[in-house]
Formats: structure tokens, sequence, C-alpha cells
């Protein structure tokens, strides 16, 4: 390892002449800038549901969803406060309707993910499509299309929301634009992406036109049958579980270009061998509890609570009784440009 370069005066004194011209000496920068192994700013964290849900709910007292276009207490890093993320490239938080309510349709390059966390019976209609949301559905809003959100239950529905807006925020491709009209106008039957898109079929003369996913809601129940299914002859994955990725039936890909999304079930009793990756994960508990030790860090999870495992953080999951976990993170991105890595320790 080399030596730090040492601050000298004429040295100091060209920094500051050559700054004049817009130019600064990498040599003093090299290290910060090249590490040895991911440094993320991002910071192991927990947010339990049942300490935040008062906080959702009072939201609702105070602001309409119209108003605020898109009522949503943002689920933000303590390791990156004031930047609206929850990793580097991840934006996340908790978005409340309550009955009876729109949020007003617009549309953005930034793709969008629901996973429902409580309520039943409020829905996201997506260019023309609308679907009923229940708890542990995946749902994507994919870039530059339209969407709105409405409860028509008698209950309030709660849904965690993943962006890649600090990605995109990143370069500089941000867009956006408002309906004329609250709500979009329905012109497909309810379920119509599902079967077309979600039997193992695909029309005949089907053409991708987009990378995302033509599926725009994977219902908990069909997840869950096939991870108990799996479960009774797939081998365990010693670090992950039983653990399954949504993908795109069109491509075999992802289901979401700048997103991998991925379900778990970790058995009663699983301990698993200590992990690292590079794509810093946001996690979503579905079903159980169990605790996740993060860079030393112990964090006890329960059903609806949030964690996240920032970049090439070593973890392991430990499940006290079955447990079905969501999460997401930007791995299709590093994949795409070569950069994703993982450690696997025994």
């Amino acid at each position: 390892m080399t030596a730090a370069p040492k601050l000298t005066n004429a040295r100091a004194d060209f920094y500051a002449r050559i700054g004049e011209h817009g130019m600064t000496p990498l040599w003093e920068v090299l290290k910060g800038l090249i590490t040895p192994e991911p440094r993320s700013p991002a910071l192991p964290a927990l947010w339990r549901y049942d300490e935040v849900r008062p906080y959702i709910l009072e939201a609702g007292e105070l602001i309409t969803a119209k108003e605020a276009e898109r009522r949503v207490l943002i689920l933000e890093n303590p390791g990156l406060k004031g930047r609206s993320s929850i990793t580097h490239t991840l934006y996340a938080g908790l978005q409340l309707i309550l009955p009876g309510e729109v949020a007003p349709a617009h549309r953005h390059t930034q793709t969008a993910l629901r996973f429902v966390v409580e309520g039943e019976g409020a829905y996201t209609a997506v260019d023309g499509e609308r679907t009923t949301m229940r708890p542990g559905d995946f749902v994507i809003t994919p870039s530059w299309t339209w969407h709105d959100h409405g409860n028509d239950s008698d209950r309030p529905m709660v849904w965690m929301d993943g962006l890649d807006i600090p990605l995109v925020q990143f370069l500089d491709a941000s867009f956006s634009e408002h309906a004329k009209e609250d709500t979009q106008q329905v012109s497909k039957p309810e379920g119509d992406a599902l079967a077309r898109y979600g039997q193992g079929l695909l029309p005949v003369g089907h053409r991708t036109t987009t990378p995302t996913s033509p599926i725009f809601n994977y219902p908990y129940a069909r997840t869950r049958e096939a991870l108990e299914t799996m479960r009774r002859a797939g081998p365990w994955d010693p670090h992950h579980g039983l653990k399954m990725k949504y993908v795109n039936p069109a491509t075999g890909g992802w289901a979401i270009p700048t997103m991998a999304t991925c379900m778990q079930l970790l058995p009663k009793g699983f301990s698993g061998s200590p992990y690292r990756s590079t794509d810093g994960t946001v996690f979503s508990v579905v079903e159980g509890k169990g605790h996740t030790t993060i860079g030393g860090q112990r964090f006890d999870w329960a059903p609806r609570d949030i964690f996240i495992v920032p970049s090439w953080v070593e973890h392991t999951h430990h499940a006290d009784e079955d447990a079905v976990v969501f999460s997401f993170s930007d791995r299709p991105v590093q994949e795409a440009v070569g950069l994703w890595r993982e450690r696997r320790s025994a």
C-alpha cells in the first residue's frame, strides 16, 4: 500500500491555481474513489410496522390522497439523511389509501413496485387495466405508464412502494406527467394480463416491446403455493432458504429491468450461512418471526416489518417459525454492466 501524498506548501498552491480552471488532483482522492471493497454509507436498519403504523394513519388525518398526490411516508436510510432513499439507488416508502379515496393518475420514467402490507380491496390501474390488491401481492408499474390507485373497500390500505428514483435522478433521466382526470378509463377486464402472460403461455405473435414484465400483478396466493410445493422436493440454499425470483415470462429475465424482486421461504429453525453481495437489498416480512444479523447487529423481525441490508455487508437469516420474506434490490442493473458480485461463506 502506497503512502498518502504529503501536502506541501508548493502542492497546496498548485491545487489552488488549477482549481480556478475546474481541475483537481486525482492522487489526493484516488483511494476514496476506487476502494478495495464497497463502502456504502447506507446503514443496516429496521422499521417495525407496529411502531410506524400510527404515523401512517395520522398522515391520513392531515392530508388527503389527492392533495398529496401520493400520501407516502418515505423509509429513509439513517446513513443517507436528506436523500429520500433507502439505498444509494433505491427509494422505498409506505403509502396509505383510505376508503373512498383516489390517488390521481400520473406517469413517470421511474419504474415502481407495490408490495401490499395491509388491507384488501383497493386497486391500482395501469394502462387501462385494474387489479385488486391483497396482502403479499407484488404489483408493477412500468416506466412511463399511466397509473392511479383507489380504495373501494371499507378499510385502510397500506403498501410498500419501491422505485428506482435515485438511479434515474443520477442519470438525469426523470420525466413525469399528470393526467387530466383523476382516474383513467378502464379498457381491459381485470386479470387480463395474468391470463395472457401468467399461465406458462404467450399469445401467438406476441412481440416484446419493453424489458418490463407484461404481468403487473403477481398474486401472493400463487407465489405461496409454489413455495410450499417446492419445499417438499427442492433443495434448500444454505444462505437463502428457498428463494425464487419474479421473472418476465416473455424474456425469462427479471420482472423489472432495474429492480430484482424475490420471495423466499425460511423454514422453522433455519439458520443461514453468512452471505454478502454488492446489491443493497430491502426486505419486507410477509409471514413468520425471526431475526437477521447484519454486520454483527441483530434485527428481530415479524410480519409487515421492513429491513435493509446494505451493499457488501455480511448477514445471516434465522427463522423462529416458518417465514416468508419479499425483497428487492438493484441487482439487474449491476448484472447488466458486469458489476454484481456475491460471497458465500461456509
